[in-house]
């Protein structure tokens, strides 16, 4: 073959794998498992040991890429059936060039830095930050607007985050405490008023960001009620009308609901509850990505947190992990399964001594706490890392 032909046959492949990823096809994933055994319900996926591969670190362990060798990270104390970390939040914390990450605990009422020791097979070391209250899990969003994410944690006492103002082996966080009256289970952020700032929302109303979100007050909203929500709580113009809906996930009990902002009888927004999906439950995490490849990140990914509680509505039902996308032609949304799983045959009837790993099928997959929407195996589309009860998995993304 000449030069010409193989420029030109390279520049057909490259048209088509473009109209391919244009075309609407919806793309299929693949399960792997990471460790089928971990019961953590918490995951971050980041480069460890500065290879330039994507790891993988839930709890105790980092996993090595690409064939997921297991190295300790510390340990953690399991209390019940929880395993006592309740995020892995990617973050340089102490500015030497290697990843370390923030965990919050709801059992120990914390959120800490883990440091990364930068040398194979060396324990890592946990540093607290604060003490605000039990914290479900927890998320970075930029909240400053300075470019650089803060910590975000679900503390169901108080509406509280963290901003590290200076990396160092004794880093500086700044905290921002908003009080307790706002907080609950459930914590979200979004632009409620168009004003280009992230606004922090939570099951009970928003805070709106001021000019200045690092030293202005934050100015508070009590437009809505939405009970017991997941993490997080996601602001978006979903139906395209110019303004902020919001999205949000049953955290105890069934259904994913969005809920359009409409005028009120006085003019003032009002907000109406839409079902997105009845049959799924325990929804504790909520992420948009591009999964199709269309340069939209327009799907919104989520599934049921296996065994957030032993007993509660959907308890012993069928996980799933899927996403959804807005459909305007409906107006609705469409439903596309990743995962479905089966339901729990062995989960004793009264409750007493449930065991993710007993009772449900070897193999089930769920969202735990963290979802990580994230290019794990570097063929440019993303993959989804899923932690939980009955394991750690990753689902690669076939679109390319």
């Amino acid at each position: 073959m000449n030069q010409r032909f193989l420029i030109a046959l390279g520049l057909a492949v490259a048209l088509l794998e473009a109209s391919d990823s244009a075309s609407g096809d919806e793309p299929s994933f693949q399960k792997h498992a990471i460790n089928p055994r971990s019961i953590f319900e918490a995951a971050g996926a980041f480069d460890v040991d500065g290879d330039g591969d994507i790891d993988v670190v839930s709890g105790s362990t980092w996993y090595e890429a690409p064939h997921w060798t297991p190295h300790r990270v510390r340990d953690v104390e399991q209390i019940g059936t929880y395993m006592n970390c309740f995020s892995t939040l990617p973050m340089d914390v102490d500015g030497d060039g290697d990843t370390d990450f923030v965990s919050v605990s709801y059992f120990s009422k914390s959120v800490g830095w883990v440091e990364n020791p930068g040398v194979a097979d060396q324990p890592w070391t946990y540093h607290e930050i604060d003490q605000p209250g039990p914290s479900e899990t927890a998320v970075r969003v930029d909240l400053t607007g300075d470019g650089r994410p803060e910590i975000l944690p679900n503390t169901v006492n108080v509406v509280v985050f963290y901003e590290l103002e200076k990396p160092g082996s004794e880093p500086i966080f700044k905290k921002y405490d908003l009080g307790s009256p706002a907080a609950g289970h459930g914590v979200g952020t979004g632009d409620m008023n168009g004003d280009g700032r992230l606004d922090l929302l939570t099951p009970k109303g928003w805070f709106e960001a001021p000019s200045d979100p690092s030293r202005d007050s934050w100015t508070w909203h009590g437009d809505w009620d939405l009970g017991v929500t997941g993490i997080q709580i996601l602001g978006r113009d979903v139906d395209g009308d110019g303004d902020t809906d919001l999205i949000h996930g049953m955290g105890h009990d069934i259904g994913l609901y969005w809920s359009e902002q409409i005028a009120g009888p006085d003019g003032k927004p009002a907000w109406k509850r839409h079902l997105i999906d009845d049959s799924i439950s325990s929804v504790h995490t909520l992420v948009w990505a591009d999964l199709d490849g269309d340069g939209q990140d327009n799907e919104l990914i989520t599934g049921k947190r296996v065994y957030s509680h032993e007993v509660e509505p959907g308890d012993v039902g069928a996980p799933v992990v899927a996403y959804y996308r807005f459909n305007p032609a409906k107006p609705g949304w469409d439903r596309y399964v990743i995962f479905q799983g089966e339901p729990a045959s062995n989960a004793p009837a009264d409750g007493a001594k449930r065991d993710a790993q007993k009772d449900f099928p070897p193999g089930t997959a769920g969202t735990g706490l963290e979802l990580t929407a994230v290019d794990l195996d570097g063929d440019g589309d993303v993959d989804l890392v899923c932690p939980g009860k009955t394991g750690l998995y990753w689902f690669e993304n076939r679109l390319r």
